[in-house]
Order: structure tokens, then C-alpha cells, then sequence
């Protein structure tokens, strides 16, 4: 069964300048592995027009969803839906549908829907309104790419949004071992078991706390009982593991 790609797009200078934290990358790789979406390629983007839309245009070509995070907002320099618009080569304007949802939720706190809170109902043409319980302002969809808010809580809730329309592989399954030894030390038979398990993806992870320095071994496959066999064999290669 064919297991769908993804790649995440992640726009803003403050993000770039360290100003931010990114934690949507996270989130969104752990909501696709567990609907079967494998997560293949992350970047960030400064706020410019021209380097957005390639990056859409590229990665839209390489994989089966791109998410976007940031820049959908009312100030200056939210260009994302535009830069996104003219990566898939559809106009883009006031959209009826978001209007009247941005109208219907500034009406209900008594705010006024200005000029710069009117740039949130620029939708290109032909996208899905993404749904936005949290501040009403939707996200949307357009081909293959899934445009969203930068605000985590606000990203999430867009995500949960998305996810059950998208068909997914089977779910990713891992295991793990400690182990306590250098990675140096296990590296010759791992190499060998991930030869023999190609299948199967086994990840080393050094650590080092309170003067003990080992691994931990990661296993992941969509293939239950491949995963077992392996963590058998790593069991056996590595029966004293601390």
C-alpha cells in the first residue's frame, strides 16, 4: 500500500531570527505518522514573496501534501496566501464565504471587519476553506497544499481540521532500546541488521547523563511483526543494555 509523502513549509522572519520557537514541525510529524503521512521534508522561509513560491512549487511537485505555517494574517507582510495563489497560478481576492465567517465573528464582539482584518478573506480561487475555532479566520486548500496559521494553538486546530479528509498509509510503528554502550561500539552490527531489515528503519541515538554514555536504538516500520523480529535481534546482539 502506498504511503503518502509530506513536506512542511514553515514562513517568517522571526522564525529565521530565533525571535519564535517552531513547534509546529512537531506536531504536524506527529499527527501524519500517526494517520500513516510520511513526513519526508521540513524548511523555513523568510516573509519574501518570490522564495515562498518556489518553495510551494517545488515541494508541491515532490510530494503528495505540503502544509504551510504563517503569514495568513492582517498585517503587511502576511503574504502567504498571495505568494501561495501565484505558486498555483490562481487569482486570488475577497472570498464571500470567509468574509461572511470573519463578519459574523467581529459582529459577535462587537468589532468592526476593517480593511486590514478584511485581508483574511483573501482566498485564492478554487481553494477549501480550512475550518478556524479558535480566532475564525480560515486557512484553506488549494491543490496540494494546506495553508495554515503560524499560531500553534491556531495551527493545531487547522490541522485536526485537515486530517480526516486526507487518506493516510498504515499508522508507524517503533520500538526502542538502551543501550549502554558508544555508538562506535554497535555501529559494524547495526549496519549489518538494517542490511538485512531494509524494511525497517533503525535509528542510533546517543546520549550521555550522569556519566553513563550509551544509545537508544530506534526501530520503525508499518510492518508490526518486522519491527518484533528486529528488536529481537537487537535484543540478542545487546542483552546487557543498563
Amino acid at each position: 500500500m502506498h504511503t503518502p509523502t509530506a513536506a512542511m513549509l514553515v514562513i517568517g522572519d522571526e522564525i529565521l531570527s530565533g525571535r519564535t520557537r517552531d513547534s509546529n514541525t512537531n506536531f504536524l510529524a506527529r499527527a501524519l505518522t500517526d494517520h500513516g503521512i510520511r513526513l519526508t521534508e521540513a524548511r523555513v522561509v523568510a516573509d519574501e514573496h518570490d522564495r515562498i513560491k518556489q518553495a510551494v512549487q517545488a515541494l508541491s511537485a515532490a510530494y503528495d501534501h505540503v502544509f504551510t505555517s504563517g503569514g495568513i494574517g492582517p498585517t503587511h507582510d502576511d503574504i502567504t496566501a498571495d505568494a501561495v495563489a501565484d505558486a498555483m497560478g490562481a487569482p486570488i481576492d475577497i472570498r464571500d464565504d470567509a468574509r461572511a465567517i470573519l463578519q459574523a465573528h467581529y459582529d459577535a464582539r462587537g468589532q468592526e471587519l476593517n480593511a486590514a482584518r478584511l485581508r483574511m478573506a483573501r482566498i485564492p480561487a478554487g481553494a477549501r476553506l480550512i475550518d478556524n475555532p479558535i480566532s475564525a479566520a480560515p486557512g484553506f486548500t488549494i491543490g496540494n497544499v494546506h495553508v495554515m496559521a503560524g499560531v500553534p494553538s491556531i495551527f493545531e486546530a487547522m490541522v485536526a481540521s485537515v486530517m480526516p479528509t486526507l487518506t493516510g498509509g498504515p499508522p508507524m510503528l517503533s520500538q526502542s532500546l538502551r543501550v549502554v554502550r558508544g555508538e562506535g561500539d554497535i555501529a559494524e552490527a547495526l549496519g549489518r541488521l538494517a542490511a538485512d531489515h531494509p524494511e525497517v528503519s533503525i535509528g542510533s541515538y546517543p546520549f550521555q547523563r550522569d556519566g553513563v554514555h550509551g544509545s537508544n536504538i530506534v526501530v520503525r516500520s508499518q510492518d508490526g511483526p518486522a519491527v518484533d523480529a528486529v528488536m529481537g535481534a537487537l535484543v540478542r546482539l545487546f542483552p546487557a543494555t543498563g
